[in-house]
């Protein structure tokens, strides 16, 4: 039988804080989700000022990443580059912004940030990714 880590509560917390540290650092109003490795959702933030859009896009944008897990970036990439075949996949957020959590080398979920420019985003969702990488 395979043996996989999970995000527990305190890891979800932690994850979260981070990431919202990171936005309120740089003084940007952004939504924040983390979804398992199936992209369910795990937990939401959705600090004061960030667009209701953001909310969905954020949601979507973790999804994409804990499903392909890789950064969303890299769909976007992919499409942009011509294989435009990409826009057909069930996939909703192909843009940069969501990045998986890894923890021991395996996807356990990922962080989808939206609200700002996509790269910064990306650093957003990477400030709290990095906190289950530095602990595993």
């Amino acid at each position: 039988m395979n043996m996989k880590p999970v995000l527990g509560l305190a890891e979800i917390d932690d994850i979260l804080a981070a990431a919202r540290n990171e936005a309120q650092r740089h003084g940007w109003a952004v939504s924040i989700a983390l979804v398992d490795d199936g992209g369910h959702p795990l937990g939401f933030v959705r600090l004061d000022g960030a667009s209701p859009g953001s909310a969905y896009l954020a949601i979507e944008k973790a999804r994409t990443a804990a499903l392909g897990r890789r950064e969303s970036k890299a769909y976007e990439d992919m499409i942009n580059g011509g294989r435009v075949a990409f826009l057909s996949a069930p996939l909703t957020a192909t843009l940069e912004g969501g990045v998986p959590v890894v923890a021991n080398g395996q996807c356990v979920g990922a962080l989808g940030v939206s609200g700002v420019k996509s790269e910064q985003d990306a650093l957003v969702a990477k400030a709290g990714a990095a906190r289950v990488a530095s602990a595993s």
